[in-house]
């Protein structure tokens, strides 16, 4: 399969020109202010009624302007009028309920705390999101003296669209599947485009470094070294501080395909 010249040309750079980051014992200097552990949630989510999250019909795809990316055809770019792009990503539900390190995982890696997972190599989700105008930022960074560095990078709004029944195709905020464990509401903070980084080959080193989030921390909900998309606040990964979990009554049955959509939030300024 050929993918277009711009995706071919970004996918035929090396590993560095990503944008992601090499790993390393000391935390970058970073303009961000650091923010300090927050002592862990409730282990109860508060007893609310649940709301029902605020679906629509979805749009109609711009007929022509979808391109398939990669050879499981998993993996789509949509370019909108104005050269506005949007990346699409087939996937299927794998978990409905219980606590969430991730929204989304790739196959075969992380199943047991993602609501979705995909046939897809982050790698070519990274490039995709280049070619998309978005830059990555930085992955979450610790200091010895116990302070954060939240996740940066552009914010990546990801909405969900699916079949809820025969004939009825909705799309969804993706926030609206994850549920805070503090105060029962829905997840508020967009993700951002930390970039996840490059891992070397220890056996090797002159094999092509790893990609992080290949190891399965594609899109997260718990910050995580090597992210792709990461929340920009600190969100523990430790059981006992995770901060979110799957809203199993939004969700629908497991298998069932959801297209992710990830826009990336651009700034209008030239």
């Amino acid at each position: 399969m050929r993918a277009r010249p711009l995706f071919a040309a970004l996918l035929s750079l090396p590993l560095l020109a990503l944008g992601c980051e090499q790993p390393s014992d000391k935390t970058a200097t970073l303009a961000e202010k650091p923010i300090e552990k927050p002592s862990p949630p409730d282990s109860k989510p508060a007893d609310k009624p649940a709301e029902k999250p605020a679906e629509k019909p979805a749009e109609k795809p711009v007929e022509g302007k979808k391109v398939a990316l990669n050879k499981q055809k998993t993996l789509f770019m949509e370019i909108l009028p104005g050269d506005k792009r949007r990346i699409h990503l087939d996937t299927e539900v794998c978990l409905r309920e219980g606590p969430l390190e991730l929204l989304m995982c790739k196959l075969n890696t992380k199943e047991h705390e993602a609501i979705f997972h995909a046939d897809v190599d982050a790698r070519e989700i990274h490039t995709a999101l280049l070619a998309a105008k978005a830059k990555p930022g930085s992955v979450v960074k610790y200091t010895e003296d116990g302070k954060i560095f939240p996740p940066t990078g552009t914010k990546i709004k990801i909405t969900l669209r699916y079949e809820k029944k025969p004939g009825e195709v909705v799309t969804v905020d993706a926030k609206e599947w994850v549920r805070n464990k503090r105060d029962g509401k829905a997840l508020q903070y967009d993700w951002v485009f930390a970039g996840s980084q490059l891992i070397p080959d220890p056996l090797d080193d002159k094999k092509p470094p790893f990609y992080g989030a290949n190891g399965g921390d594609v899109i997260t909900v718990s910050n995580f070294p090597d992210a792709m998309l990461d929340l920009p606040i600190n969100s523990p990964k430790d059981n006992s501080e995770l901060a979110f979990d799957a809203w199993t009554e939004r969700i629908p049955p497991l298998q069932t395909k959801v297209t992710l959509i990830l826009e990336p939030v651009l700034d209008e300024k030239k």
